[in-house]
């Protein structure tokens, strides 16, 4: 078995999530979303709003600014993707469909929503009939009870039993142009070919998404590899095994990591990782908190629900990367109004190069400004470098 050094195995991830090259020349279309999509394997969706949704931000910082409409439209309207729970709710090339119908026929409603369903168990006919009929349509044009209890998340039930039949598959959604999902029968948003295909079962599902995962992760341990598509650990441990007996993947060693430990095959690993970008807390370079934290040393909590007096670098935090590592991070609101990018927080890592974190974190929110149509970036004296931030605007 080979080992892999810490600072191999940080460019291998980096370079398999798409982070190894230039950013491209001119106009930026479809064909550039349908790569990073490909090579990411599903984008995280994420109803928040203070600075951007996340959606747009993996695009984003592996292509630089590019138009938010234009993705959208390629997102939502192009049949090329679909939405489902994989990882979270996220947005998958929709070739990927099959690979998740055991999920949709074993998947069985949470609790809360069972009891609902349980009292009212005309409900999920009576709101599929609706979607069968008058479909594409959102919770708002159903014709059903519009109470709302918190014990169901401020969902009504109509929207409980939306949800419900979108987990198990009886409708599909995607996205309106405020986020709203809009959902409607699987025959009429998947291609028929795909839709029908019911020859993969759980098993096989279960090879093909870890394969995947291990493509798009680079390297990782068996639960990073499991976690990428969120599938059961125990199971994704013992058919890891079997592919790398296969010879699909490759058990490596990482000095300070638990194995297993696996790597793609085919992966490419970067001389050196060039650029700066600020990412979404979303992005899978960070989602698992811990193996970002073993991969870059970098511990990183999203602390929107953590009551502000307890908040340690504020309400929606970006992690910056630059040059192959994790320096930094800072606190941004957009305030649309103004039209001003208020960064609340901004801090660095104490191993790093202030100075030269300093010039790039300035030079990338300028950039991120201009790409959310703001003409102002406003930084408060809140962090290790918000004094010199503010000097070098």
């Amino acid at each position: 078995m080979r080992t892999i050094q810490i600072d191999a195995a940080r460019r291998i991830a980096l370079g398999a999530q798409g982070f190894g090259g230039n950013l491209p020349d001119g106009r930026i279309d479809a064909r550039h979303f349908r790569r990073v999509i490909r090579q990411i394997g599903l984008v995280q969706l994420d109803s928040v709003n203070v600075c951007v949704r996340t959606h747009y931000m993996p695009f984003y910082s592996r292509l630089g600014p590019y138009d938010r409409d234009q993705l959208d439209r390629w997102l939502n309207q192009s049949g090329e993707n679909f939405e489902y729970w994989a990882h979270e709710a996220a947005v998958l090339p929709v070739d990927r469909y099959p690979l998740w119908r055991w999920k949709m026929e074993t998947i069985r409603p949470w609790r809360r929503a069972e009891a609902l369903l349980d009292a009212h168990p005309e409900l999920i006919d009576d709101v599929h009939n609706q979607v069968l009929q008058h479909g594409p349509l959102t919770v708002r044009d159903l014709d059903a009870p519009d109470h709302r209890n918190e014990s169901w998340w401020g969902y009504g039930p109509g929207k409980v039993a939306l949800e419900v039949l979108f987990a198990q598959g009886h409708v599909s959604a995607l996205r309106t142009n405020n986020f709203t999902r809009l959902y409607d029968m699987p025959d009429r948003m998947i291609p028929t070919e795909l839709f029908r295909d019911d020859t993969i079962d759980k098993v096989t599902a279960y090879r093909r998404l870890l394969r995947d995962a291990t493509r798009h992760h680079g390297i990782g341990t068996s639960s990073d590899i499991a976690d990428y598509f969120r599938l059961h650990v125990p199971t994704a441990r013992t058919i890891l095994a079997q592919l790398a007996e296969e010879g699909t993947i490759e058990e490596v060693a990482v000095p300070g990591w638990k194995g297993p430990v696996y790597v793609d095959p085919d992966v490419v690993r970067p001389r050196r990782i060039s650029g700066a970008t600020l990412l979404s807390p979303f992005d899978p370079i960070v989602w698992n908190r811990e193996r970002a934290e073993r991969l870059f040393g970098f511990h990183y909590r999203i602390e929107i629900y953590v009551p502000e007096p307890k908040r340690v670098f504020g309400y929606y935090v970006l992690p910056f990367l630059l040059d192959g590592d994790l320096v930094g991070r800072v606190d941004l609101k957009a305030d649309r109004k103004t039209k001003t990018l208020l960064v609340r927080g901004a801090f660095c890592e104490e191993s790093v190069d202030r100075n030269l974190v300093v010039s790039a974190l300035a030079d990338e929110l300028r950039r991120f400004a201009e790409w959310l149509d703001l003409s102002s970036v406003k930084i408060s004296r809140n962090g290790n470098i918000a004094g010199p931030l503010i000097r070098a605007f």
